[in-house]
């Protein structure tokens, strides 16, 4: 596992955790948990299937109780009262929604438990584009429209910290970009922004940090610049005559690979681009592309886990 940047104690930690750890019958779960979130953080958390991602997140919530280890929420710890949870909102799994009424009226029924001013409905209906839609039964909504109310009940009451699983169930393209601006306006605001999903391609534009999680314990977390590093950088060109130039790049002693798509992806080593380039050019062959491959959210995020796929099923 990292090693967390940052103390178990340090300020300026909207989420930290200690030796969190919950076992089920199964054998699956999470295993001495050292999460770090900074406080004004967009962290994407993810995993493989099975990781225990879910199961992460309800014992940050409350929602399960830990075989051993503790929780603080902004320095505060979480058990025994749960009194942290007053700066959360959070949505897990399905949204518990009341079918038979209005979006808005699933909003009052909250605001009320939470004594909050009837303004604040109107604003989360216009944060998450439901106020033309609020007067419909939940029953008529879509799934996407569903998933932007049970969203909008985690941000009723303002919340510090938002953990959302799974956000972008249900949504179409639109709405996943809408989310994206949600996310940015809010983290702009100071909201920290706890955020596991398999979109890894929509993590990828909006986190600030990641954290990766398989088979229960925390393989990596850090910046995602710091990930990305993680994965050697290689030059990507496309040069005519295709095999030629891979059989010179070996014979020079490059690390080279030649895809189906064409395309030459040489590890940088002693040679630097230019050179990599005039040796091509000086025998004879055309380099028309020549870039350097910049690691993806994904191929980092295979490099740690080695998983074909994303998903929780804790």
């Amino acid at each position: 596992m990292t090693t967390p940047k940052y103390a178990f104690d340090a300020p300026g930690l909207a989420v930290a955790t200690h030796d969190l750890s919950r076992t089920f019958a199964g054998g699956h779960g999470v295993d001495g948990l050292e999460l770090r979130v900074p406080a004004g953080s967009i962290f994407g958390f993810l995993g493989p299937n099975g990781a225990g991602k879910t199961t992460s997140i309800r014992l940050l919530l409350g929602l399960l109780r830990p075989d051993r280890g503790e929780v603080r929420l902004f320095g505060e710890p979480l058990l025994p009262t749960r009194a942290a949870l007053r700066r959360v909102g959070a949505l897990v799994e399905s949204p518990s929604l009341y079918g038979h009424l209005s979006g808005r009226d699933n909003l009052e029924v909250t605001r009320r438990l939470l004594g909050l001013p009837r303004a604040r409905i109107d604003a989360v209906l216009e944060q998450v584009d439901l106020a033309a839609d609020a007067h419909r039964r939940v029953h008529d909504y879509s799934l996407g429209m569903r998933q932007r109310l049970a969203i909008g009940l985690a941000l009723l009451g303002g919340p510090d910290l938002l953990v959302l699983d799974e956000p972008a169930n249900g949504l179409d393209p639109a709405g996943i970009a809408d989310l994206r601006r949600l996310f940015r306006t809010l983290s702009a605001a100071g909201t920290t922004i706890l955020v596991s999903s398999h979109l890894l391609s929509e993590v990828e534009q909006v986190a600030t940090h990641i954290g990766v999680l398989q088979s229960g314990c925390l393989r990596f977390q850090g910046t995602l610049a710091q990930l990305q590093a993680r994965v050697e950088v290689r030059l990507c060109l496309r040069a005519e005559p295709a095999l030629r130039a891979a059989e010179l790049l070996v014979r020079a002693g490059e690390d080279v690979t030649l895809g189906d798509d064409g395309l030459l992806r040489v590890g940088i080593g002693a040679r630097g681009p230019a050179e990599i380039n005039r040796l091509l050019v000086e025998h004879g062959i055309a380099v028309s592309e020549l870039a350097q491959e910049r690691p993806s959210l994904e191929s980092s995020f295979f490099g740690i886990t080695g998983a074909p796929a994303l998903e929780d099923a804790a």
